[in-house]
């Protein structure tokens, strides 16, 4: 009787005939403009000299998590780790640091030309969180050309966008990751790889992007206090705490070969 298939090994394939239908929609699909009224958020209040005040103040929560992913990689026992996952974590922090920089930048005086800066610097966190993903559960050279894949496409999603305005690519791209993610959470972890709880990632995203859509409901539910937009940079940051959980597992020596045979349920 044969034994069956390993899963896992499909996965490339899989993520790269779905970059293929989304590339493929990008160049074929209608064009899609940005929203009249985009750069208009809720909270227009200003604090001194510094305007769209918590809008601006709120991406110090990109911050924070990638000045926390730096001092972990940056300790001795993460030099241990394997090489791909530490560029792929490096990758994303990076990202996270160029989000709070471009964000604040953007909503200090928004407008597209900052806003391009502003998805930039997303760009480079989606590729290193994907690029986690498919190395969390496949293998360490597959997240690796995930990253590059998904850092490729996005930046040339934003050049579209700031040249033509054509948002299409841009939002395929973000929808696309995030995707991948969510398919990759139902598998647990593979022998030796890391922990990553894929499933928090994509509920403290979703989160996110829900008070974002909501900007204005949040606004007014709050009687001024807080906007959606603002309260999106914190749970989109947060969305970083099961990267820094699972690299601390990793570097205190705890990511072993049973992490990949039990716990599933726990680290979906």
């Amino acid at each position: 009787m044969p034994l069956p298939s390993n899963p896992r090994l499909g996965v490339p394939h899989a993520l790269a005939s779905g970059a293929a239908v989304l590339g493929l929609l990008a160049l074929c699909g209608p064009f899609v403009a940005q929203p009249p009224g985009y750069h208009h958020f809720a909270d227009q209040r200003a604090w001194g000299a510094l305007p769209h005040a918590l809008d601006v103040l709120s991406n110090l929560a990109f911050a924070a998590a990638a000045v926390a992913g730096a001092r972990l990689l940056a300790c001795g026992r993460a030099q241990h780790l394997p090489a791909a996952l530490r560029w792929l974590a490096a990758l994303f922090f990076t990202g996270l640091a160029c989000s709070a920089v471009g964000s604040a930048v953007y909503h200090w005086a928004p407008g597209d030309a900052t806003l391009a800066g502003d998805r930039l610097g997303m760009a480079i966190a989606f590729a290193g969180m994907l690029g986690l993903a498919v190395h969390s559960r496949v293998a360490g050279g597959a997240g690796v050309a995930a990253a590059l894949g998904m850092l490729l496409a996005a930046v040339a999603a934003v050049l579209v966008w700031l040249h033509s305005g054509n948002v299409l690519p841009w939002a395929l791209v973000q929808a696309g990751g995030m995707l991948a993610v969510l398919a990759l959470s139902p598998m647990a972890p593979r022998i030796g790889g890391l922990p990553l709880r894929l499933g928090a990632v994509i509920a403290w995203y979703g989160a996110a992007k829900l008070l974002e859509w909501g900007d204005a409901a949040v606004f007014d539910a709050t009687a001024g206090l807080v906007s959606g937009h603002s309260l999106k940079h914190v749970l989109a940051a947060a969305a970083a705490w099961p990267v820094l959980a699972a690299l601390r597992t990793a570097c205190a020596g705890t990511m072993c070969a049973g992490a990949g045979v039990h716990g599933g349920a726990a680290n979906r």
